[in-house]
C-alpha cells in the first residue's frame, strides 16, 4: 500500500526540483489544478492516469521512486535515455556528409510502444 503522505512530499520533491508551481505541473501534465491541490492535500489519492502522465511529462521521475520511495531522483538511467533521444540531432549531422547533396534530413519520428512520439525537425 502507498503512504500517501510519503507520495505527496516525494510529488512536492518532483515539483521543487523542477521549479513548478500546482498550478503550472497541473499544466505540464495536463490535468485540472484541482487536481493537483486534492492530492497535496490529501484529499485524493492520485490515479493511475495521474500518475502515468506524470512519468511521460518528466522521464527523470521513477515509478517505484514515486510510489514507495525505492530508488532515486531524478532516474539516472531514464535521463540518459532521454539525453540519448536528443543526441540524435548530432548522429544526423555526422551522416548528412555521406547523404548525397540534394538530399537532406527533415524530419525523425521516433514512435514509442504507449503510442505516444517525439517529433524531430531539423
Amino acid at each position: 500500500m502507498v503512504n500517501m503522505e510519503d507520495f505527496v512530499n516525494r510529488l512536492q520533491k518532483v515539483m521543487d526540483y523542477y521549479g513548478e508551481s500546482a498550478s503550472s505541473f497541473a499544466e505540464k501534465i495536463g490535468v485540472q489544478r484541482s487536481s493537483i491541490s486534492h492530492i497535496l492535500s490529501g484529499r485524493n489519492k492520485p490515479s493511475l492516469d495521474f500518475v502515468l502522465k506524470i512519468l511521460s511529462a518528466y522521464p527523470e521521475v521513477d515509478l517505484y521512486w514515486l510510489f514507495n520511495g525505492k530508488g532515486e531522483f531524478p532516474s539516472k538511467g531514464k535521463f540518459e535515455e532521454a539525453k540519448k533521444e536528443t543526441d540524435l540531432f548530432s548522429v544526423t549531422e555526422k551522416l548528412q556528409p555521406k547523404i548525397s547533396n540534394k538530399k537532406e534530413i527533415e524530419r525523425i519520428v521516433i514512435f514509442y510502444s504507449d503510442g505516444s512520439f517525439k517529433n524531430f525537425q531539423n
